[in-house]
């Protein structure tokens, strides 16, 4: 079984995540579902963090993974 990962870009490439996407989103839903948890941390409190965001995502099954940022293409 393959897992669906989503990049989630940032200007500063130390601040670039990647996700697994659990297995009950579809492809076309978690972009959304996803954009809206971030608003919703930003809500909560303007000063908010990535670990605000991670703790959201883990709570709905998201998982944070690992990964080396390789050279620039361009």
């Amino acid at each position: 079984m393959d897992k669906k990962l989503m990049v989630l870009p940032a200007q500063d490439h130390k601040a670039i995540r990647l996700v697994s996407i659990p297995d009950d989103f579809e492809e076309h839903e978690v972009y959304r579902y996803v954009t809206g948890l971030i608003a919703k941390a930003e809500e909560e409190d303007s000063e908010y963090s990535w670990e605000d965001i991670s703790d959201l995502l883990e709570e709905r099954g998201f998982e944070t993974v690992e990964f080396v940022l390789g050279p620039a293409l361009d």
